[in-house]
């Protein structure tokens, strides 16, 4: 959101309302180009939350995609691994290391490197990018479920 080409600071009462809008929407929807499996959406939804709605873009999200196929990949591999071992016996019936790991590592340091491209990773979300956290915490908070006593303006605080 941007108001005479200059961003909107995170403060202001027109962020919280663009925070409340972009809450009620819930998460994004993939691209329709973009396929992801009933396992990726979890994480789908994980990763297109941990940033403020209107700052994704369509590549943003087509690699937020891959990034969700990739986390579901190292989940259902790591299952695997937990059931086989650490060592596997090969065909000569000798112990040797699961190549699954080499896998999981490749696919850990993925998923790291995507998610620094994306800024979804720790230091972004709640580290120096203050505006992108104050407009995430802003959408957070109005995305809390009101309870009976409370009013809507005071539910409005401004992170900043």
């Amino acid at each position: 959101m941007k108001i005479n080409d200059k961003r909107m600071r995170s403060d202001s009462p027109a962020a919280a309302v663009a925070a409340s809008q972009s809450a009620a929407l819930g998460p994004l929807e993939p691209p329709a180009h973009v396929s992801l499996r009933a396992a990726d959406l979890p994480f789908w939804n994980a990763i297109v939350t941990a940033r403020a709605r209107d700052t994704w873009t369509e590549s943003d999200l087509a690699i937020a995609a891959t990034l969700s196929r990739c986390q579901s990949d190292i989940e259902r591999l790591q299952v695997e691994v937990d059931l086989e071992g650490f060592t596997i016996l090969n065909g000569k019936g000798v112990p040797m290391v699961n190549p699954k790991h080499k896998l999981l590592e490749t696919m850990s340091r993925r998923a790291v490197a995507l998610s620094r491209v994306l800024h979804v990773h720790a230091e972004a979300t709640v580290g120096r990018s203050r505006d992108a956290g104050n407009a995430l915490a802003n959408e957070r908070q109005a995305a809390l479920p009101l309870d009976d006593d409370d009013e809507l303006i005071p539910r409005l605080r401004l992170v900043g």
